[in-house]
């Protein structure tokens, strides 16, 4: 028998008997049966049913990479950590912005669906580009070279871009350099335009672009995947709604599982 073991049979033994527990702890019985409990239970999972769940075998830090933190140079992106602790004076607030509210009436178009990701389309380069994945866990915004070249854009466009991006299991990407490209986002009643940086990357991906944090900071946007959508201010006050493509978004979906390098998510 273990020596907890022991001295828990040993305790329980004493309390069947009626002894109280501050006798128990006078005669140094309990000191040595919780010291063998903590170290049992350090490693234990949290049951079901708790109220939180507490970290008891480290942290698991996320990713970075990207233009999201300005521009890609390390004293740049130092400015940029410090200024998190500052407090800002005045909150600047512009008469255009409006509040962004989804309701019940927003699911009424919306295939019932288990993860569907929100999956539009945008105007750029004069072209009409689909496939173009929101995603708020994304430290930058992404054109793919297969988007490039689609958009005829000349390599010669991009400028360098020195800093780095790593995808899942910390597997560097390729940055061709990036480039800037006004964007326009329409519901064909109403639309935005705006100056996107994409980070050109070569990489495998069932996407043409990945619009991560920085646009949709530009824009003031905010995206729902219950939803199926993504809204974002006009200048005029009005609130602009894109329907995401669901067919499209399961089609990316499919075409991700027969790409032999999967899709690169670049993630924070």
């Amino acid at each position: 028998m273990s020596f907890t073991r022991h001295f828990g049979h040993h305790i329980n033994n004493c309390i069947a008997l009626g002894y109280q527990l501050d006798e128990l702890v006078k005669n140094g019985f309990l000191k040595d049966y919780l010291a063998g409990s903590a170290a049992t239970t350090a490693l234990a999972v949290p049951e079901e049913g708790q109220a939180h769940e507490m970290p008891i075998h480290g942290e698991v830090h996320t990713i970075s990479g990207g233009l999201s933190g300005g521009e890609p140079t390390a004293s740049q992106r130092k400015r940029y950590v410090r200024s998190v602790n500052s407090v800002a004076e005045e909150f600047f607030d512009d008469f255009w912005e409006s509040d962004l509210v989804f309701t019940r009436a927003d699911l009424r178009d919306v295939v019932p669906h288990d993860n569907d990701p929100v999956v539009i389309s945008v105007v750029t380069a004069g072209r009409t580009v689909h496939r173009v994945l929101v995603d708020q866990g994304s430290s930058a915004d992404d054109m793919f070279w297969s988007t490039l070249n689609k958009l005829q854009l000349s390599p010669d466009l991009l400028r360098s871009y020195t800093g780095c991006l790593y995808g899942f299991a910390d597997n560097p990407i390729e940055v061709c350099g990036y480039l800037e490209l006004r964007t326009t986002f329409t519901n064909g009643a109403a639309s935005r335009t705006e100056s996107i940086r994409y980070l050109v990357v070569n990489a495998n991906s069932a996407y043409n672009i990945l619009l991560g944090r920085p646009a949709l900071n530009r824009l003031r946007a905010v995206s729902s995947t219950r939803h199926m959508k993504m809204k974002l201010p006009d200048l005029s006050g009005k609130v602009i709604v894109i329907r995401s493509d669901q067919e499209e978004a399961r089609k990316c979906y499919e075409n991700s599982l027969k790409t032999k390098s999967g899709v690169v998510m670049v993630i924070e």
